[in-house]
């Protein structure tokens, strides 16, 4: 008995936002959810987010960026969806595998326990086994976060088969916990027709209605436009979809950066209206340091551009982190970072694209398609004296092409992509020999690196002992270790060991660095990564020499 008014009280005291999606994918929902978690916290409350993807797959690891954009790592390794690295940037917390619930996750636990008889023969069925799962790991989350409020934005739209069971876990949730502990916010597009310039609000009806049909009546609408709602759009939706006119939120395109949206939000009242349906602390949000970010964003000094190539940018998304990292280190430097995307199979008919650059990046990937033009943009930057980041892949290029073009070794290769090269300067993990599944089986997550204190790194990071996260199955060959070193391009940034490669540095050159681990996976608004950072400022650098 005593143990089940103890479930009761934690899952009564409990603050629940549910974040849903209509009419159209791709709206918009995780800067949405990203925004209120950031408007709650800085009113003091500790938030924390769910995100639930109703793919079949485990996890994001094994998608190919093209067909869900970036794949981001938490500390604890787990490859998830590109809107919970939004979360973390907005918020600065860490989360965990535990904020990401998948279809292939629920499942694949409930198979695994009807296979050990815990149903006690019972026929399995979506409802209440499957929806009983998805409540077992938001309630979860809910109490070992200890947040004030939790966050649970629902992936794909309103009406998606997969996603019915999750609609249903939450509906039961609501009902659980009572309408004073929980807020359902639907996020729908508001189209423009180009001939009249009229907002439509039908598409909005007709989402609400199919969200109705489920048992899920929502408490406020945000409507996506290119231009701010007008009053008597807000009104036609506040009519037909019987929410307040308070609780209909506009939600233009930013401007300059998503991170505009939280004070977009909040100038309509947004936490105000909250506060009272939850029954929370009604203070307004501190939002001073969040402004001041933005200032600096929106009025650089200078401008610079930096080249990213990769072979993935005709889907910017795949290289989500980079792009934001970016933005942080422009307000920080009050410097406007252009980025020119350069797909990097083109690179193999010439480097023309490269010349009137003031930095490159070479990002992560996967597959033989397109490094040799990451080669040869690495030799350029490295022979034209042009500000050189590598990441991961970008790392794992930068040292073929020295081992090629310094070393004199013509076939110098990573046996992912050509297993018998006679001079494999890039090889597989040790632990990755016998690896047989894709899936979560890289070297992921949070691990220590520590910095020479004599380097840029050092310098850069301010501290010997740094932790960053990691993405990848192959690396720097011990055997070509010492030979790389005697001629100049010099690992500064090593594992605990020794023996793992972490960042090298070029000797003589202006900033010709990279890392073997994902730097921009760390990256906040306040808190720049070091690397982006350290290359946009040689970047500035390198233009006012060239002027």
């Amino acid at each position: 008995m005593k143990i089940f008014i103890f479930v009761v009280i934690i899952k009564h005291s409990m603050k629940l936002i549910v974040v849903t999606g209509g009419v159209i994918s791709g709206l918009g929902k995780g800067i949405t959810t990203s925004s209120i978690a950031k408007i709650l916290q800085e009113k003091g409350l500790k938030v924390n987010i769910i995100k639930i993807d109703p793919y079949i797959n485990y996890d994001a690891g094994t998608m190919n960026p093209y067909q869900h954009g970036e794949v981001f790592v938490l500390d604890d390794g787990t490859e998830v969806d590109l809107d919970l690295g939004n979360y973390e940037r907005f918020l600065d917390i860490p989360l965990n595998g535990e904020n990401n619930i998948t279809t292939g996750k629920v499942y694949k636990t409930v198979i695994e326990k009807e296979r050990k008889g815990e149903y006690l023969g019972k026929t399995v069925q979506i409802i209440p086994h499957i929806t009983d799962e998805i409540k077992r790991r938001i309630y979860r989350v809910a109490k070992t976060s200890g947040a004030d409020v939790v966050l649970i934005e629902v992936g794909g739209t309103v009406g998606d088969i997969e996603s019915m069971p999750f609609l249903e876990a939450l509906r039961q949730i609501g009902r659980e916990v009572g309408e004073e502990n929980r807020l359902f916010v639907h996020t729908t597009l508001v189209p423009v027709l180009d001939v009249v310039g009229e907002q439509k609000t039908k598409p909005t009806q007709h989402s609400v209605k199919e969200l109705r049909s489920i048992g899920i009546s929502p408490d406020i609408i945000v409507g996506r436009c290119s231009v701010p709602l007008t009053k008597e759009t807000k009104e036609k939706i506040s009519n037909f979809c019987d929410v307040p006119i308070d609780a209909v939120i506009s939600a233009p395109d930013a401007k300059t950066s998503v991170y505009e949206v939280p004070i977009m939000l909040e100038e309509q009242n947004l936490s105000e209206y909250i506060s009272k349906k939850l029954r929370i602390d009604g203070r307004r949000p501190d939002m001073r340091k969040w402004r001041e970010f933005l200032e600096r964003l929106e009025n650089p000094e200078e401008e610079v551009t930096i080249g990213v190539v990769g072979k993935y940018v005709h889907l910017k998304d795949s290289y989500l982190s980079h792009k934001e990292s970016f933005i942080h280190a422009s307000a920080h430097l009050r410097t406007k970072v252009n980025i020119r995307w350069i797909d990097s199979e083109a690179l193999e008919n010439g480097t023309e694209g490269l010349q009137s650059l003031h930095g490159i990046l070479i990002p992560g990937g996967f597959g033989a398609r397109g490094t040799e033009g990451k080669i040869m943009a690495a030799r350029f930057a490295r022979e034209n004296g042009i500000p050189f980041l590598g990441i991961c892949l970008g790392f794992q290029m930068a040292v073929v092409e020295f081992a090629r073009n310094v070393l004199g070794y013509d076939d110098a290769n990573s046996t992912e992509f050509v297993p018998d090269t006679t001079h494999p300067v890039i090889d597989l993990l040790p632990e990755q020999r016998r690896v047989n599944e894709l899936g979560g089986t890289m070297r992921l997550g949070s691990q220590k690196v520590i910095l020479d204190e004599n380097s840029r790194a050092y310098r850069l990071y301010g501290e010997k002992i740094i932790y960053e996260r990691h993405r990848h199955r192959y690396e720097v060959n011990e055997e070509y270790i010492r030979e790389i070193e005697s001629h100049g391009m010099k690992f500064t940034g090593k594992d605990e060991t020794g023996r793992k490669m972490e960042i090298f540095e070029l000797e003589g050159h202006p900033f010709y660095m990279a890392s073997q681990f994902h730097p921009e996976f760390k990256s906040r608004p306040l808190k720049p990564s070091r690397l982006h950072l350290g290359l946009v400022q040689a970047a500035l650098e390198y233009k006012r020499s060239h002027r």
